[in-house]
């Protein structure tokens, strides 16, 4: 194999013990060492992730089987193959048969839950979570139902697990400007009290950014953040379509912002963010190996860089993994994954009390493990959970 130049990334770790790279995520010098029982109990925000992508195998195969007519499997252990992808058109079509297991408000109402309990259950405090509403009601479901199920369980989630959850919803850009129509209308006239961006997910191939404006001018006039999918599977004029034309506040992957310069530039002046989901970008081939993965371009760069899960057991991944891919590949300790996680707070559309309580929260976590880990060596337990962040 022919020797590479060291990336900018490597570089970086090469700085001075203690040094900041410009991203504001602390690089260590050595080694990372097992961090596995630090990520568990770090407090965390997830700003990317999917509310159906994110079904359990254990959900998804029991709405499989209350539907017998999906060619979803019934089976747990078959959804492991079933969930392997081709490419990213495939996992577009594997989605939809998920999708397609949701067919009345108690299933939204379950799935919803469920996947709080699982976020909740790795210490995430605060997520917003897209939704593709449009997904339910072309399948017959009330508009009205949709709302309630999300809103019911998101009260519980808050109630009985302490976990604050925010909606974003999403366009389905493949189902075009009807969809658009649909989700708009719905963001502006029914929106559920926990609802705060709007997006734009689905394919990028063939799916211009620029025919969605109107929808994004009418969510961001009713207050609502844009955050618009872009440069996943295309190229960097995406995320440039994505902020002119969407003005977005974040972008949604933004997998190839590296090939132009001047694009990371703006990204890092501006202190846009991107939401990083490195195991999703192999698993729908937007990159070819997770060594390769631009992160540490973007976060040499200086751009805030979160990261995410996408659509988790689609990809057999969660987000306690993605900080352990992410550790791996920024050469992060525990001060560069807290500091990880307090670009996700920062990022978060949250208010400012919240956001100070969840950040003071992260840094008593982190003073308080390496207090324990200089008396008594590594720690393997976590403090406990504080409430809710409100």
């Amino acid at each position: 194999m022919t020797a590479r130049p060291a990336s900018a990334a490597t570089r970086a770790r090469r700085r001075p013990a203690g040094t900041p790279a410009r991203s504001g995520v602390h690089v260590s010098e050595q080694e990372p060492t097992d961090l596995t029982g630090f990520i568990a109990g770090l407090p965390k925000a997830e700003l990317h992730v999917h509310h159906v992508g994110s079904a359990s195998p254990r959900i998804v195969a029991e709405l499989a089987a209350r539907h017998p007519d999906s060619p979803v499997p019934k089976d747990p252990e078959a959804l492991a193959e079933f969930f392997t992808f081709r490419d990213f058109a495939h996992f577009i079509e594997i989605y939809v048969s998920v999708v397609d297991l949701i067919r009345d408000p108690e299933d939204i109402r379950l799935l919803t839950f469920e996947v709080a309990h699982e976020m909740a259950r790795q210490n995430i405090r605060y997520a917003e979570l897209t939704v593709t509403p449009y997904g339910f009601t072309k399948r017959g479901i009330p508009d009205q139902g949709v709302m309630e199920a999300i809103e019911d369980a998101r009260r519980a989630a808050e109630r009985e697990l302490g976990l604050v959850l925010r909606w974003c919803f999403d366009i389905p850009g493949e189902l075009g400007i009807p969809s658009a129509e649909e989700t708009a209308r719905m963001a502006c006239e029914l929106r559920p009290e926990g609802l705060v961006s709007f997006g734009l997910g689905g394919p990028e191939t063939g799916v211009p950014r620029p025919q969605f404006k109107p929808y994004f001018d009418r969510a961001i006039a009713e207050g609502l953040h844009s955050v618009p999918h872009a440069g996943e599977t295309t190229g960097p004029e995406t995320i440039w379509d994505a902020l002119r034309e969407l003005r977005a506040e974040r972008i949604g992957h933004g997998t190839s912002a590296t090939r132009d310069p001047r694009l990371l530039e703006h990204l890092a002046e501006h202190r846009i963010p991107l939401e990083v989901c490195p195991t999703s970008n192999v698993a729908t081939r937007a990159v070819t190996v997770l060594a390769e993965h631009p992160v540490r371009e973007m976060v040499a760069a200086g751009v805030p860089v979160t990261i995410n899960s996408d659509d988790p057991p689609m990809f057999g991944t969660d987000l306690n993994t993605e900080y352990a891919v992410a550790a791996k590949l920024l050469g992060l300790d525990e001060t560069g994954l807290a500091e990880l996680a307090g670009n996700a707070v920062k990022a978060a559309f949250l208010d400012t009390p919240a956001k100070s309580r969840l950040l003071a929260e992260i840094d008593s976590y982190l003073a308080s493990w390496l207090q324990r880990r200089s008396q008594n060596g590594p720690a393997g337990s976590r403090p406990e959970g504080n409430g809710p962040i409100r």
